[in-house]
């Protein structure tokens, strides 16, 4: 079976950082991406970030490039997003999901997950 789970969320205080998780079961990173995807109440859904299988290219909402990182440690089949210089509003729950490509319109959707993980919480708060 293919999972995804999401670790790393917290609380955080503006300008911070934190690191989060997305450890993959099932499937190997160089066969799907991982992308992230962020969600607060009564807000649309927002792709943050995506890195493709094949290449290992990088794709970033606008909101976030220049703060955020997505990677990959193809040894441990662990996906990370590094965020820096946080924000109050970046905080939303953060899902991972595995896609078989993605691109400049990560962004928005729509995306085709092939599954995604319970999220993990993050709060940018003073």
């Amino acid at each position: 079976q293919v999972h995804v789970v999401e670790s790393g969320g917290g609380l955080v205080q503006p300008g911070g950082s934190l690191r989060l998780s997305c450890a993959a079961s099932g499937f190997t990173l160089d066969y799907y991406g991982i992308g992230w995807l962020r969600q607060t109440p009564g807000k649309e859904r927002e792709g943050v970030a995506c890195i493709n299988p094949s290449d290992g290219s990088t794709y970033y909402t606008e909101s976030v490039k220049g703060r955020f990182t997505i990677s990959r440690d193809m040894a441990k089949n662990t996906a990370y997003l590094q965020m820096n210089s946080l924000k109050p509003g970046d905080t939303a729950v953060y899902y991972c999901a595995a896609v078989a490509v993605c691109g400049s319109s990560w962004s928005s959707p729509p995306w085709y997950l092939e599954v995604w993980g319970q999220g993990t919480l993050v709060t940018v708060s003073s």
